[in-house]
């Protein structure tokens, strides 16, 4: 007597006819988390929340930031202790480059991404760009719900706007300037100067020396020894 398999799977069914099997029966197979050998799509990327905390002097502690971080998520939390003037983030360029899209850059408070509107600005830009969500413990900010998305566009008309001012401010600062009688931009490179720095290096100063004693910027000698020894 023939007998019938029915085999149930999550997308897929199929019928299998068996000679000799008496009973009709089900066999159900539970879903499982292997891609399907029947065109079943992959499952999607898991995305993961990386945490970013900064501090302005070694004084400061970084482990109330990295608690935080760590409570809503965050697997990995890359830091930066930044003091003086500089404001270089070895840190955040760290996080950038192993953050892919999906995934969600946390921050205790928004002023951690940078000491400026202009530095925040550049760095939601980034993210929006990249596909990468934003969370804001302190603002309560985040990029990945529907209605956390608008921040992006708030960011991207406020960036806009900043970009404008900026253009406007350079603009009127230039008209004031002609109006004045000067000419804006660069001023006109005083050859004189320029010779007497070459031939100082000619003499065993080095540019710097050189650029020093002549009131000139050490780039521009620089730039000038290059160009000339290439002609």
């Amino acid at each position: 007597m023939n007998g019938i398999i029915i085999l149930w799977t999550q997308d897929n069914l199929w019928t299998y006819f068996v000679d000799g099997l008496e009973p009709l029966f089900w066999l159900k197979a539970y879903p499982s988390t292997n891609r399907s050998v029947c065109g079943q799509s992959p499952r999607p990327p898991v995305s993961h929340i990386l945490g970013y905390a900064r501090v302005s002097t070694d004084d400061q502690d970084l482990a109330s930031q990295r608690a935080r971080l760590e409570s809503v998520g965050a697997f990995r939390v890359f830091a930066d202790v930044i003091s003086g003037k500089t404001f270089d983030r070895p840190g955040l360029a760290d996080l950038l480059d192993h953050i892919r899209p999906g995934d969600t850059l946390a921050v205790v408070r928004l002023d951690r991404l940078g000491r400026s509107l202009r530095e925040l600005l550049e760095v939601v830009e980034t993210l929006k760009k990249r596909g990468i969500a934003l969370l804001s413990l302190e603002e309560k900010i985040d990029t990945s719900s529907a209605a956390g998305e608008l921040v992006f566009h708030v960011f991207g008309a406020i960036a806009q706007f900043e970009r404008r001012l900026i253009a406007e401010r350079t603009r009127d600062g230039m008209n004031a300037a002609r109006a004045k009688g000067s000419k804006p931009g660069r001023p006109a490179l005083d050859h004189d100067k320029l010779n007497a720095a070459l031939l100082l290096v000619k003499n065993g100063l080095t540019p710097t020396q050189a650029a020093k004693q002549t009131g000139l910027g050490r780039s521009t000698v620089y730039r000038e020894i290059q160009g000339r020894s290439k002609a």
